[in-house]
């Protein structure tokens, strides 16, 4: 069930395509099965467009549930994939470099601005470039790098742009910190690891000129009213964050053994999601999919495949007796 033309988690319908639709598991992403407890949304954040003082708050929150840097500012965006899409009209197209394989978005956005892009898998050879992209921890593979290592590469590079989607299971290894250099840019996501990818909800943190162009061109109303109540409390929720890094980490572990028992090895990823080696990962993806559990693989690999984490523990039940037959 390869599909060359469609590298990317989330598509569901291909799964329902093929094998029918039904009561089925997507594991093909990395987001949180452990959703945020949604709480009741205010009528007015329905009703009324987001004011600049609620949008102002939200990024206030952001600042202070991520430790940002006083020298760095940001702006909330319809999830991360709208700062990747707008990223390339930062500066003149030129030449880019992106680490992989990583997110392919991140080079196709860059294609489609005019931009020359050298795919790296070493970070030395993004120095030099115009601008370069390094995803951290990476997806799918769960490479990570230390603040001081990406802080010391971005001075030999034009505008070094780290994607931190998946990096709230990791924050020691967040640059937002210790962000204040002028060439740097740090996009976070929200729906991942708060398990509420449908509220597009994403962030860009920088300095003031990238922030302010990146302003500009999302608008004045870039994110909805329910995303900025919802994502302000669950930003503030310090408590459940603490508490589902650990149930994530126990969670991974608990995958891994599984695949280990279908014969699988483990190749890398995070603790929200899981790439393993399989012996043919097509035929792998199938016989999950029978069981209508949707998982990821790559068109540049014949036997690797990420696979997300279940959260209710019928899930898990559902994905043991699968993987008992892979």
């Amino acid at each position: 069930m390869r599909d060359h033309g469609n590298d990317h988690g989330g598509n569901l319908d291909q799964a329902m395509a093929a094998y029918g639709a039904g009561d089925w598991i997507d594991l093909s992403t990395g987001i949180n099965r452990r959703p945020w407890p949604l709480p009741d949304v205010p009528a007015a954040a329905w009703r009324n467009l987001p004011t600049r003082a609620a949008q102002a708050g939200l990024i206030a929150q952001a600042v202070a549930s991520w430790g940002l840097s006083a020298a760095a500012e940001g702006v909330a965006l319809g999830g991360a994939q709208a700062a990747i899409q707008l990223v390339p009209r930062l500066r003149p197209a030129g030449k880019a470099a992106v680490l992989g394989p990583t997110y392919n978005e991140h080079a196709a956005c860059l294609l489609a601005e005019g931009w020359q892009v050298r795919n790296c898998t070493h970070p030395d050879d993004l120095r030099g470039a115009d601008l370069a992209v390094i995803v951290n921890p990476n997806n799918p593979d769960g490479r990570s790098f230390r603040p001081e290592t990406l802080l010391a590469l971005a001075e030999s590079i034009g505008l070094l742009v780290v994607d931190e989607s998946f990096g709230d299971v990791t924050p020691e290894l967040s640059l937002l910190p210790r962000l204040g250099q002028r060439n740097l840019l740090v996009l976070r996501s929200f729906g991942k690891f708060y398990g509420l990818a449908g509220l597009r909800l994403g962030f860009a943190f920088g300095a003031g000129a990238e922030i302010a162009a990146l302003t500009r061109m999302s608008g004045p109303w870039p994110v909805s009213g329910p995303a900025i109540e919802i994502g302000g409390r669950a930003l503030a929720d310090s408590a459940w964050a603490s508490a589902m890094r650990a149930q994530l980490a126990t969670d991974a572990a608990w995958a891994d053994a599984l695949a280990l028992m279908a014969g699988w090895q483990v190749a890398g990823g995070s603790t929200l999601f899981r790439l393993y080696d399989t012996a043919n990962a097509a035929l792998a993806q199938d016989r999950l999919a029978k069981h209508q559990i949707w998982s990821r693989i790559f068109p540049w690999s014949e036997t690797l495949l990420r696979l997300g984490l279940p959260g209710p523990e019928p899930e898990w039940d559902r994905l043991q007796t699968a993987l008992s037959g892979c």
